[in-house]
């Protein structure tokens, strides 16, 4: 891809810190990427005029519908702002798949007020999934120093053991070890999978899904893939972080994600794996208790822009070359 890539940026939240954010990071996603805001006009002056920040000009701004101000008031959700925030994703999805982009690139969403909004979808992934022909997806929490996957990832504690299937992690996997190869450009990615049990259960002492179910699934993967596992939860990320293994699969959301956004909160990257183009979004929320402040931090919308940028830079090479 020889010219910047085109990346779609959606507002998110209207009352929360993604119009702030965005705002922030235009100047210097200019230098290596042609962005366009899907979101409110409106929101984007008010809070460019409130923070002294200069709004999106020209092609930069695809105007995805106008909030009444009482509806958009910062740090206060609304079920116009969550039907609003809907709208703009599916705005930018729509033009990612017709070819006007080469990436997408979220900004954070209120998933209760999506919800009240009329998306009965309890996340972006999913809703990017559905929109995309329901294809199969996964997320990836991506950082400097450690990538981790979240095999289930909004479901109830209490319902994961359940939701843990071979077909999940098989399929899980092999969009991983894909989106090693072919975005990070990882020739022989190394994949490591941690138990969900204690110990991995202690031989079924503290529970039956390492032996019944994940280890079955690795040893599958193993025949076309360098997997291992089951290991320990309170190991296998240390030996991931010592360089280990190219990316740890999780058996739950917050297995997952703690690790990494405790290494490295601020510069951790969400991406969508299964998508027909790259989709990375920011690794935190609405921080509705800032929201308006001026005190919102643009680094990990820098971060999300900039992986999305070589993710798109790197899939073009791989078509132009027909790999």
């Amino acid at each position: 891809m020889s010219s910047p890539p085109r990346i779609a940026l959606t507002m998110g939240d209207p009352c929360g810190v993604g119009p702030e954010i965005i705002l922030k990071a235009l100047p210097r996603l200019r230098e290596y990427a042609k962005p366009a805001v899907f979101g409110d006009p409106g929101v984007l002056e008010r809070t460019a005029r409130q923070l002294g920040l200069a709004p999106p000009a020209g092609d930069e701004l695809r105007a995805a519908g106008e909030l009444a101000a009482e509806d958009a008031h910062p740090g206060r959700g609304s079920r116009a702002a969550g039907e609003a925030q809907g709208r703009y994703i599916d705005c930018a999805i729509a033009a990612c798949l017709n070819g006007e982009f080469d990436a997408l690139v979220t900004a954070p969403i209120n998933k209760y007020w999506l919800n009240q909004g009329g998306f009965d979808f309890p996340g972006h992934t999913e809703m990017l999934g559905d929109r995309c022909g329901g294809c199969a997806t996964a997320m990836l929490m991506a950082g400097p120093r450690l990538r981790t996957l979240p095999l289930t990832v909004h479901v109830a504690l209490s319902e994961v053991p359940r939701a843990i299937t071979r077909e999940l992690i098989t399929g899980s996997a092999r969009l991983l070890h894909a989106a090693l190869r072919e975005g990070f450009g990882i020739g022989k990615p190394r994949i490591a999978v941690a138990g969900l049990n204690p110990h991995c259960g202690d031989n079924g002492l503290f529970g039956g899904q390492e032996q019944q179910v994940i280890a079955p699934a690795v040893a599958l993967l193993s025949r076309e893939m360098d997997i291992s596992g089951p290991f320990p939860g309170d190991s296998v990320f240390t030996r991931a972080l010592r360089g280990g293994f190219d990316a740890v699969i999780g058996m739950y959301h917050d297995q997952a994600l703690i690790p990494v956004k405790l290494l490295d909160q601020g510069d951790v990257v969400n991406v969508t794996l299964g998508l027909p183009f790259p989709r990375t979004s920011v690794d935190h929320g609405t921080a509705y208790e800032i929201a308006g402040r001026g005190a919102a931090s643009e680094t990990s919308l820098l971060a999300a822009v900039s992986l999305a940028a070589r993710l798109a830079r790197n899939r073009g090479r791989m078509i132009n070359s027909g790999t």
